[in-house]
């Protein structure tokens, strides 16, 4: 992939406190480094609390609130993991119609571990091929999505991976379909 095949485009990273510090800084420092602008979007003003697993990590400045931010103004969306921070997101109605517009806008989204758990609560799910965190799986099914345990699973447009090992193939399909862009298949 181009080292700025995103040039000229803005993905949000939406997050607030309890998310995975490396899905967040691993995809940020891809997308920023394929030349994209990239903004932290959270309902949280100020600074959201990264986690090493069960242990404080670093705290990180939020750039938009998502109370006043919208899809349109961005070419893509990456959804970190982490226990609390998809489990709080979920109960956030401006942070579920903000994914959801994604699918609407048909503009790729990538989610990573406990991510997938907020695209339940945005019902974008159903009929579709993801991934997860292992115990995100029944839950995934419920919603209608067919749950496969790969590294990484692309559909139409919707990047998931399991953890953080995944990493590096997550970044880079994230990238590229970033670098694609709107996905007319995709539905919500």
């Amino acid at each position: 992939m181009n080292k700025k095949s995103l040039q000229g485009k803005r993905i949000a990273f939406l997050a607030t406190d309890g998310f995975e510090q490396v899905e967040l800084t691993k995809p940020w420092e891809a997308v920023k480094e394929a030349g994209a602008e990239v903004v932290l979007v959270s309902p949280k003003d100020g600074s959201i609390q990264g986690m090493h697993h069960d242990e404080k990590g670093d705290t990180f400045e939020v750039n938009q609130s998502v109370h006043t931010a919208s899809a349109e103004n961005f070419d893509g969306l990456v959804l970190p993991g982490g226990v609390a921070n998809p489990d709080s997101l979920r109960t956030c109605e401006d942070s579920v119609s903000f994914i959801r517009d994604f699918f609407k806008q048909h503009k790729p989204v990538a989610a990573i571990c406990h991510g997938p758990w907020t695209l339940i609560e945005a019902d974008v799910v159903r009929g579709r091929t993801v991934t997860s965190w292992p115990s995100l799986k029944t839950d995934l099914k419920n919603a209608g999505a067919d749950w496969v345990d790969k590294e990484c699973v692309c559909d139409e447009g919707l990047v998931t991976s399991r953890y953080p090992d995944d990493l590096p193939a997550f970044c880079k399909k994230a990238v590229e379909e970033f670098a694609e862009g709107r996905h007319a298949k995709q539905t919500v």
